[in-house]
């Protein structure tokens, strides 16, 4: 079954730099706003919302620092190119979020022995302007989020603090016309719970890619079942399947050919990189042939040996 792994958003670089860097601006000047109203109404769930609004900002300069050095192309140093910048700028935000959740859910259990009075209109007002401009973002970087770990995860910033914004309205309604101090902290917890639960469902690709994981929705098995099925080859071993960048499957193997049919190696060769791309995606594949004469005795499939458990065989006759 054909596997699609390009699905990329097609957003003018330039206009997607222009939305990140007002996205930010917006985003430091909420800040100070939610943790100047979060001090004077004595509401820890705005001053979490405030918090993790900050590292919203945060996130968003890494991820445009990530896109302006993942655009340099491959050089001397960095033979692959750049573009595995997006995937640790992902990685350094997911953590970034993974430290905010856990502190917040430590500062709610506090209020809860601990309860602080809350100003309840103040933080309706300051929560309303805060949602505005939360959502204003969300629309700003919704498109350049598909196909980029880097952007999802920015995104997903963006789109807990929206969600954030509405507990804390919430909160404010709560304790204004009823009195639920109680209602502070629970919202924290919840807004703490939403962006542990999103960061622990994405942080796992991104951490996939980087280790040189097997794309998902690739098995490696059944890549080499199937260029085993290829006319004229006899073994495929060593083969390694991993991802150039997000969405793009790439894979080396050696391939032994079948007695006689060394003649054939480069049509066989052309062969299996078609039958690659078209049952798999994968349209960058770097294949060793060798002929089953000089053929290592014992070889892994999947994967590589060390080099002394894995000698040359000696070359005693040509390979025909």
């Amino acid at each position: 079954m054909p596997h699609d792994h390009h699905g990329h958003a097609h957003v003018d670089l330039g206009t997607g730099d222009r939305r990140l860097i007002f996205a930010i601006a917006l985003n430091v000047a909420l800040t100070f706003v939610q943790i100047a109203a979060g001090i004077l109404s004595g509401s820890l769930a705005m001053i979490a919302d405030a918090v993790h609004n900050l590292s919203d900002a945060a996130s968003l300069v890494i991820a445009w620092g990530a896109r302006r050095i993942g655009r340099r192309p491959a050089d001397l140093a960095m033979t692959f190119g750049y573009r595995r910048a997006e995937s640790v700028a992902a990685l350094v935000n997911y953590v970034t979020l993974m430290a905010i959740g856990f502190y917040l859910v430590g500062e709610a259990i506090q209020r809860f022995f601990e309860p602080q009075p809350v100003a309840g209109v103040p933080v309706m007002i300051v929560a309303g302007i805060a949602l505005v401009i939360d959502v204003g973002t969300v629309l700003l970087i919704g498109r350049m989020a598909e196909g980029s770990a880097n952007m999802r995860a920015a995104f997903l910033h963006n789109v807990a603090d929206a969600l954030g914004s509405v507990a804390v309205l919430a909160v404010g309604f709560l304790v204004w016309r009823f009195g639920w101090t109680i209602a502070d902290p629970i919202a924290t917890l919840g807004i703490a719970g939403y962006v542990l639960w999103h960061t622990f469902a994405e942080v796992g690709p991104t951490i996939r890619l980087l280790m040189l994981g097997a794309p998902p929705g690739l098995d490696a098995d059944a890549v080499r079942e199937a260029m085993m099925a290829e006319d004229g080859v006899a073994n495929v071993h060593h083969l390694h399947l991993f991802e150039m960048e997000e969405g793009r499957p790439a894979l080396t193997a050696t391939v032994t050919l079948a007695e006689g049919r060394w003649a054939e190696g480069d049509a066989i060769k052309v062969a299996l990189k078609q039958r690659l791309a078209q049952e798999f995606g994968i349209d960058h594949a770097t294949l060793e042939i060798e002929c089953a004469r000089h053929a290592p005795r014992q070889v892994r499939p999947i994967g590589h040996a060390e080099p002394a458990a894995n000698p040359a065989p000696a070359i005693a006759e040509p390979c025909r």
